[in-house]
């Protein structure tokens, strides 16, 4: 996730520089943006600000200064901590399975193969629905996956 400050700027610009983005960008941001807003970024060397990019989905969201993005960020990161540690772990990789597997079946497939009996097995789901039950907090325990 990406908390943008007013003043950030995304590209890539390696055409500029005689080279391609070959580590996973191009294929990303031509997934995130679709083909004519990827070869304007990634041929013509175009930077996108904070609000084009939230535009297009490469940011979640802009900060309200760029003095506040850093609390803001880790405000998102606190919502994020106080999930369970393995539902958080499983739901990241099978986010990022369905981004780079064609298939969406074969991607929540692969992500079950993966991660299901190990989740089942975990402390964390009882917990989880033993809290939601006696409509406590749940105490989350380190997870093991």
């Amino acid at each position: 996730m990406i908390v943008a400050s007013p003043r950030a700027q995304f590209g890539l610009p390696e055409a500029k520089r005689g080279l391609f983005a070959g580590a996973g960008g191009l294929s990303r941001l031509v997934r995130l943006v679709g083909l004519n807003i990827a070869s304007e970024v990634a041929m013509c060397g175009r930077t996108l600000n904070a609000d084009e990019a939230v535009r297009y989905g490469i940011a979640n969201r802009k900060s309200k200064t760029h003095e506040s993005v850093v609390a803001e960020a880790v405000e998102l990161a606190e919502q994020i901590a106080g999930l369970s540690p393995d539902a958080i772990i499983i739901t990241r990789s099978g986010l990022r399975e369905a981004l780079e597997t064609a298939s969406v079946e074969r991607a929540s497939q692969i992500t079950q193969e993966r991660y299901g009996r190990a989740l089942q097995e975990s402390p964390n789901l009882m917990i989880g629905l033993m809290a939601f039950a006696q409509k406590k907090m749940p105490q989350w325990v380190p997870s093991k996956l």
